[in-house]
């Protein structure tokens, strides 16, 4: 970088002083999603010159970082919930949304305000236009976001705890800049293999990469060569690492729509019941992991979390577009499964959870996905497959997702197959095959279950995006 350009960047007060000139929340949506074309670049220079231009503030906050291809959301939320309920005060920040630009950034369970956002959008927006005239290039849509939030809930918030989603992978992901108090990688499973170096052991290196020196991990990876690597990764920065199956588990009680409960059992006690009102077995193991962050968070902080706070925070726990009815008469389900993992748990709810006659799925999804091993687990089950196009740039066209599906017809699927690319009329139609004894699922691309739920919800402030 030359000196100059050096000078320049190093300018905090002359640069963060300048009002980027946004005039509405409309406007600083729009310019941070002007990024979304400079893609997801991996990788921490950009994001660590624009967080060192306002004076590193990350440093002054205490992060729960939560890595994993399924359940992230899942966990924040738990972790969210007791939280709250434990008398804390609890930024969150996750993605994507599923309503609105500003449910990425969260502050005991509120939206940012908009003006904020807009006040926020004009400290950074002089800062990232100036590093973009260096060689680093500019900062990416996720980039800025990730600065935004850090900026609400170090100069605007002040949270005890800020439970962190990564983007995607770990190691050189943009939320990989904090040093938290605690890591937790949920799972390791086939999204964004493309991306993350094509095979489980490279996306569980990346995962790891959230794992820092002396920072305590928990984790519920299951395939062997996935553990061997957090361990390794963990063994390497000197973590203590808690793993489901070895320094915790837990064992389910009961299970039926909208109540599950189960027994855990970690290191320091034991604690039953506890009950939870999300949907499919794997959400009882994604409760399990906040439940043992929760706990080690009590052995090296003293966090104090009562048993009646966290039986509460649990069960009141919600997470939007995971196994959530939307709509009662007809009787419609949605559910964000858009990679192998996420179907095999939506089957498994489908078949052990719900009753129902007849079963018709609605399926949008998007390029470069794993899609076939996604439908494998899926036509056995359905009655009725629409194929539809999620709204978003990046869709997967229907009539090749049909062309796929009828691949991977067996003989034994005995299913009606109809393709209609417009997601509206595909819906009309879900609507009007689903009887009152059916069950209709929506699923695939969160952006097309945005759309749905919104529309399905009446939900007239309904934005979308990454």
């Amino acid at each position: 970088m030359s000196r100059k350009k050096e000078q320049q960047l190093n300018d905090n007060n002359a640069l963060a002083g300048q009002d980027g000139g946004l005039q509405s929340y409309a406007e600083a949506v729009d310019w941070i999603n002007s990024l979304i074309p400079f893609g997801i670049r991996p990788g921490l220079d950009r994001i660590a010159k624009l967080l060192e231009l306002l004076g590193n503030p990350h440093r002054r906050l205490k992060f729960i970082h939560i890595a994993g291809t399924n359940g992230k959301g899942s966990v924040s939320a738990f972790l969210t919930s007791v939280l709250i309920k434990s008398g804390y005060d609890v930024g969150t920040f996750t993605s994507p949304y599923i309503t609105k630009f500003t449910n990425r950034f969260q502050y005991n369970g509120e939206d940012i305000e908009e003006e904020t956002l807009l006040q926020l959008s004009n400290t950074l927006k002089p800062l990232v236009e100036a590093i973009a005239e260096t060689e680093l290039g500019s900062p990416t849509m996720f980039e800025v976001a990730t600065a935004l939030a850090i900026l609400f809930y170090a100069t605007v918030k002040f949270p005890d705890y800020v439970v962190w989603e990564t983007g995607l992978g770990g190691r050189l992901d943009v939320t990989n800049i904090v040093t938290p108090v605690i890591s937790v990688i949920t799972n390791v499973g086939h999204d964004h293999l493309e991306r993350l170096g094509g095979t489980l052991a490279n996306v569980a290196k990346e995962k790891s990469g959230i794992i820092k020196s002396g920072v305590p991990v928990v984790s519920a990876v299951t395939q062997p060569e996935v553990v061997e690597i957090v361990k390794q990764k963990a063994a390497e920065m000197k973590s203590t690492l808690y793993l489901l199956g070895e320094q915790f588990n837990y064992n389910e009680l009961s299970a039926k729509e909208n109540e599950q409960s189960f027994r855990f059992d970690g290191l320091f006690r034991s604690i039953e019941p506890l009950s939870i009102s999300l949907n499919g077995a794997h959400q009882q193991t994604n409760a399990a992991v906040a439940v043992m962050t929760l706990e080690v968070l009590r052995q090296y902080y003293a966090l104090i979390v009562d048993d009646e706070a966290l039986a509460e925070g649990l069960r009141e726990a919600a997470w939007p577009g995971r196994l959530e009815i939307v709509s009662q008469s007809p009787r419609i389900l949605v559910d964000g499964a858009h990679n192998p993992e996420g179907a095999e748990s939506l089957v498994q709810a489908l078949r052990t959870i719900y009753r129902y006659d007849r079963l018709h799925l609605m399926m949008g999804m998007l390029e470069n996905k794993n899609h076939s091993d996604v439908i494998k687990h899926i036509l056995p089950i359905v009655d009725t497959i629409i194929v539809t196009e999620p709204d978003y740039r990046q869709k997967n066209d229907a009539e090749s997702l049909a062309a796929l599906i009828r691949s991977e017809r067996s003989v034994d699927d005995s299913f009606e197959l109809i393709v209609e690319p417009d997601w509206q009329t595909a819906l009309q139609k879900l609507q009007q095959l689903t009887g009152e004894s059916d069950l209709g699922v929506v699923s695939g691309s969160l952006y097309l279950i945005a759309d749905v739920r919104s529309r399905i919800l009446y939900n007239s402030d309904s934005e979308k995006g990454w």
